[in-house]
């Protein structure tokens, strides 16, 4: 199982959090994208529909995979 790790960080004049170096929208305040984030970090840990999907990797090569609704990651939030 992998783990979804989202981190605080100040951003663009107000608050963001990051997933994998990818930036979230700016919130005005720290307690707001606190909130924001551990929604998303529950949001991630709730099962789904097993199903197929397609991705490219940095080579450019791209992939098919089959992933189940129940293999979802553990999730945390810091900052």
């Amino acid at each position: 199982m992998s783990n979804a790790h989202y981190k605080l960080v100040r951003h663009d004049g107000g608050w963001a959090y990051t997933l994998n170096g990818t930036y979230s929208e700016t919130f005005p305040t720290h307690d707001a994208a606190l909130k924001v984030a551990r929604r998303v970090a529950v949001e991630q840990r709730v099962p789904g529909e097993s199903t197929y999907i397609e991705y490219q990797t940095p080579d450019g090569r791209w992939h098919t995979e089959h992933v189940l609704g129940i293999d979802r990651p553990d999730t945390d939030v810091s900052g």
